[in-house]
């Protein structure tokens, strides 16, 4: 009995610990991810795009790759399927297809102009290694984004032995691990390669301890019944000092989507604090935003919505999740009211 009171009393606390998103007044939004993370930040950036500066894809494939169908994702977006064999080839995402998708969606107005794309900067990375979302996809991932975006504005790293996971210089498993936090340690900072394409030249990230704070934010605030949509009841926000004693004016935003697995229910924090962007964050006027997706009976991996397991329109600005992620950067923006 003792020990269900102490269980009891940890839970309130932990939940007295979560506060509301707060309203800042920052710019410069981009995104980025891992796996279903990075399709659901190239979904973002696409249906975003008069919002959205530029995107990091580590791991992802084109727009609306899967098209609502679970076995196109999983046999020919990746290959994840515990059923069927993987069919991922050279251009078996059919690009021009989704080309036509997306210029479609642009036309009907369910997502910004295409045309706002052209001064977008992207940077994505695929390591050899991949078992997951093998280079094929991501070699069509770089055929779609061409189609807006001219080639100087696109930076592909693909040339790492790595496997599928965050590459960082400093933490996690060993490059060719494939496993649980999907974080791995292959001598390359890819959080500092992407922010530095992204933004331009940063000044060099904190190598001491952060000085920043996390905030853990209500996300029902921005969807409701999070959890029956597949978000976590509570998001992160990373804020350095620089950005909290100026309300965020002045101030970047990145918005990090974690990919399936990295959840706080299988991981807790340690995406959060380990993947490699709080450190730059530091010392460049950096906030990051962290939505956290979570596990549902048709997503029992706590993946982002890219395969419309929760929402036939997810990947439209009126999609829930794309939705609930929008009211988080207009808050951060100062867009919306607190």
């Amino acid at each position: 009995m003792r020990i269900f009171w102490l269980l009891l009393l940890l839970a309130n606390a932990a939940m007295a610990q979560v506060a509301s998103l707060p309203a800042m007044r920052a710019g410069q939004v981009s995104v980025s991810g891992l796996s279903s993370g990075a399709y659901m930040a190239v979904q973002f950036e696409v249906a975003f795009s008069r919002t959205v500066m530029g995107a990091g894809v580590i791991a992802g494939g084109p727009y609306f790759c899967s098209q609502g169908s679970v076995f196109t994702a999983t046999t020919s977006c990746s290959c994840t399927s515990d059923l069927f064999t993987c069919r991922v080839r050279p251009g078996g995402t059919r690009v021009d297809d989704l080309i036509a998708i997306t210029d479609w969606f642009a036309a009907s107005q369910t997502i910004d102009p295409t045309s706002a794309l052209a001064s977008h900067r992207v940077w994505m990375f695929s390591g050899t290694a991949d078992s997951v979302v093998p280079q094929p996809v991501m070699n069509d991932l770089q055929s779609y984004y061409r189609h807006y975006i001219g080639a100087s504005r696109i930076s592909y790293q693909r040339n790492l032995n790595a496997e599928h996971a965050m590459p960082t210089d400093s933490y996690g498993n060993s490059c060719r691990t494939l496993g649980s936090p999907y974080i791995n340690n292959c001598g390359y900072d890819a959080a500092g390669e992407l922010l530095n394409w992204i933004y331009g030249p940063l000044s060099a990230r904190n190598s001491a301890p952060l000085t920043g704070r996390f905030i853990a934010f209500d996300q029902s605030e921005f969807i409701s019944l999070p959890t029956w949509h597949g978000m976590a009841d509570f998001g992160y926000l990373y804020v350095p000092p620089s950005c909290d004693s100026t309300g965020g004016q002045g101030c970047k935003l990145h918005v990090v989507f974690h990919g399936c697995l990295q959840d706080p229910d299988d991981v807790g924090t340690t995406f959060i604090r380990h993947a490699g962007y709080n450190a730059w964050a530091d010392f460049n006027r950096l906030m990051i935003l962290y939505p956290q997706a979570s596990a549902t009976y048709t997503n029992p991996n706590a993946c982002w919505d890219w395969f419309a397991y929760d929402d036939t329109r997810y990947a439209q600005k009126s999609g829930r999740q794309m939705a609930a992620v929008k009211r988080m950067v207009d808050r951060l923006t100062g867009l919306t009211p607190p």
